[in-house]
């Protein structure tokens, strides 16, 4: 008989192995159905905590991975929250349910067309999904009290430090793409300043304006 995780039990579970603490959290990822925002080849998989791929060379953040960089936020339910990078809304769904509101912009129209319907079915109302270059954030809803950015760049980006509202916290993975150091960030005085590094990961490069060039490849 297969042990593969077949519910939402069993990847809240496996983000406990993984050491997630936050209640709130977990209590998040039992009450959102992953399966809502998996492609319909990789439903078997939507409760494993494993990526899946979702086209344009990406993949979801593994399960536990982006719990880990949501946790360090330390979300409370007041927070106003700038996503980077939408994939598919699961991430999205999550961040709308630990915080007061969300916007989330995805560089991939396709993505964000597939990921707004997702958040529309499972009644994810308080997300505003823009269409466009991550990498500047969205200044129009800046300030924020904390940011997630879910591909990788050397550094942060000079227009999210800029976003980013005093005391609060952003989390990135810092590299050239491929192999990172996921960062939790504080916003003090003196500009934004590396807090907690969480874990060793690999993902996709941030494409845009202040990142890598569109037409580089996602690796080194």
């Amino acid at each position: 008989m297969s042990s593969a995780p077949r519910g939402p039990e069993d990847l809240v579970r496996a983000l406990r192995t993984a050491g997630i603490r936050d209640e709130r959290l977990l209590e998040a990822v039992r009450t959102t159905p992953r399966a809502g925002f998996a492609p319909a080849d990789h439903v078997a998989d939507a409760y494993r905590d494993v990526p899946v791929a979702i086209g344009h060379g990406q993949v979801t953040t593994q399960p536990s991975l982006s719990a880990v960089m949501i946790e360090s936020l330390g979300l409370d339910g007041t927070e106003h929250v700038l996503e980077v990078g939408t994939g598919l809304g699961f991430q999205t769904a999550l961040l709308a349910r630990l915080a007061a509101d969300v916007v989330s912009i995805e560089i991939q129209p396709d993505l964000a067309r597939r990921a707004r319907a997702n958040l529309t079915r499972q009644l994810v109302r308080n997300v505003e999904l823009r269409v466009g270059d991550g990498s500047g954030g969205v200044p129009d809803r800046a300030p924020y009290d904390a940011i997630v950015v879910s591909a990788a760049f050397p550094e942060v980006p000079a227009p999210l430090v800029a976003q980013v509202r005093p005391s609060g916290r952003l989390v990135q993975p810092i590299g050239p793409g491929g192999h990172e150091q996921v960062v939790c960030f504080l916003r003090t005085e003196s500009g934004l300043e590396p807090w907690r590094t969480l874990t060793a990961a690999r993902f996709v490069r941030l494409h845009g304006r202040h990142g890598y060039p569109q037409d580089e490849d996602d690796l080194p």
